[in-house]
């Protein structure tokens, strides 16, 4: 029988063969006429089932077939996140791309279940990176129900192994994509009427402070979120100050719909912290006690003249040697302190540095070696004996020290 014919049933000459499980045998059955036409082969390979001949199981087609399973769930799996994120069509294919050539990489063959469930996820975090489309690892973590530590070390090991180039991400256009969950846009039982801003208007001022952060080492190192949680919160109390001025971080949050992680707490104080320095640096503000509640209202005025107001309140670091005692910066041994702006004058200039450099965390002293035991039976040298030994005139000024007579 010629090889082109064995794949024909020797009855009808039908090509429909199909496997059929008969008592844990597979057998070989034409579906046209039912004719049986081999049996008891366990595991075949598909480049083998036209020949009949029995293999390992390594190289059989149920291995093939777990493997395949586990590739089509994966595909699910990333095709589904994609359409939670409405994200188009080329991006679904080049996350399932990458899935492909992941799972195909022998890094990846031994990793546990739930890192190769991360996986996909991972795949479909670097496409957007990759299309410049704002997508925050956390939103990826929420939506698979994972740690952002486990999920960034396969996110690293992803981006290693299969060597992708990933672009940094625009804060401009992850701040639109922030703010499109908010519910301050449109009135609702739930939102107060003087709490309803308009997205442009409150999109505009949220990147100007966005800006402002950026230039002020506020965003250098630090995770994104709380800082474009603290700028929408800026943005929004300086549009009706009025009214929403008593509003805290927490219930504007609450209100709008967005996270409040803990860190947004401290970018506030940092941001309101600089719009103090920049205040004191216009004089009709001079006037008016301002705090870190008041200063909101100025901040259109702070926004519209920045550049200038950075320059007077900060110095460079550059600067630091040629300023005159009381007038300039403190010099660098003050720059590095954690109080240095204890130390300073009120109203002083500091360099423009990050506030890690400022206030640096106080490090742990690590326990020094213990030193070995004296047991009091170590043996004693001369040299170490005469200098125990006191001269006459020794004993004397030891006297006058201690006040004996």
């Amino acid at each position: 029988m010629a090889a082109e014919e064995r794949g024909r049933c020797p009855g009808c000459g039908s090509r429909a063969l199909v496997q059929d499980a008969h008592y844990a045998q597979q057998q070989l059955v034409c579906a046209a006429c039912g004719c049986v036409l081999a049996e008891g082969l366990l595991t075949t390979t598909y480049s083998d089932e036209e020949q009949l001949r029995e293999v390992a199981y390594s190289q059989s087609t149920g291995q093939r077939e777990q493997l395949s399973r586990c590739l089509q769930r994966g595909i699910r799996r990333v095709q589904d996140l994609c359409k939670v994120l409405q994200l188009p069509t080329v991006f679904e294919e080049t996350a399932v791309s990458y899935f492909q050539r992941a799972l195909q990489h022998p890094s990846f063959h031994l990793v546990s279940l739930e890192k190769k469930e991360l996986l996909g996820g991972c795949c479909v975090f670097v496409t957007c990176r990759q299309h410049n489309w704002p997508l925050t690892m956390g939103t990826i973590c929420s939506l698979l129900y994972a740690k952002q530590e486990l999920f960034a070390g396969v996110y690293l090991s992803l981006q290693k192994e299969l060597e992708l180039c990933v672009p940094a991400l625009s804060l401009g256009d992850l701040l639109r994509t922030h703010l499109d969950s908010c519910r301050l846009f449109q009135p609702s039982p739930d939102v107060p009427a003087p709490f309803v801003e308009d997205k442009e208007k409150l999109l505009s001022r949220a990147l100007q402070v966005l800006e402002l952060a950026s230039e002020t080492w506020l965003v250098t190192g630090r995770q994104p979120v709380p800082v474009l949680t603290a700028a929408a919160f800026l943005a929004w109390q300086s549009l009706r100050p009025g009214a929403r001025l008593p509003c805290a971080l927490r219930r504007f949050c609450r209100l709008a719909g967005l996270a409040l992680p803990p860190p947004a707490r401290l970018r506030l104080g940092e941001l309101l912290d600089v719009l103090l320095r920049m205040a004191s640096q216009l004089a009709w503000l001079r006037v008016f006690e301002l705090d870190k509640r008041t200063v909101v209202k100025h901040l259109e005025d702070l926004l519209q003249h920045r550049i200038f107001l950075l320059k007077k309140a900060f110095c460079s670091q550059g600067e630091e040697g040629g300023t005159a005692p009381g007038e300039g910066c403190p010099g660098p041994s003050a720059a590095g302190q954690g109080d240095s702006e204890k130390q300073q004058p009120e109203g002083a200039k500091r360099p423009l540095l990050p506030p890690c450099v400022l206030k640096p965390r106080k490090r742990l002293r690590t326990p020094s070696a213990p030193g070995p035991s004296v047991t009091g039976d170590e043996p004693i040298s001369d040299s170490e004996i005469e200098g125990y030994l006191r001269s006459p005139a020794e004993i004397q000024h030891f006297k006058k020290a201690k006040g004996w007579s």
